[in-house]
């Protein structure tokens, strides 16, 4: 079970951080990511991190002002987001897989949270 936390409305250049608590499973098995899904749009790709935390993966738009991290011992998965922007507002949702690699496809994603909503107001 993924649980998210830390959503809420923010303003334009504020930075937060959403917290993905873990249980029922190996957490440090699972590679794991944070996807996001605005209001009228598709779910789409925010970041990902390897089961070891040694490595991560972001989408291209969001480089520089995300970072992805992750506490094994605590099974927890972190998203830090400085610099918020009004088009950063979503529901955002952690997710986890048991396959390697990076594109993992959405489909191949087995745990998911409820999702938690970040607003930026500018």
């Amino acid at each position: 079970q993924l649980v998210e936390s830390g959503g809420r409305l923010v303003q334009t250049g504020d930075s937060l951080r959403l917290d993905c608590t873990a249980s029922g499973g190996d957490f440090s098995y699972y590679a794991m990511a944070w996807f996001r899904q605005a209001s009228g749009q598709e779910r789409e790709f925010v970041a990902a991190i390897a089961w070891s935390g040694g490595s991560s993966n972001y989408a291209d738009s969001l480089k520089g002002r995300f970072t992805i991290s992750r506490d094994n011992a605590e099974n927890t998965l972190y998203l830090q987001m400085n610099n918020l922007k009004p088009e950063d507002t979503a529901i955002y949702y952690c997710a986890a897989t048991a396959v390697r690699g990076w594109g993992v496809p959405e489909d191949e994603y087995e745990s998911w949270g409820q999702g938690t909503q970040v607003t930026v107001s500018s």
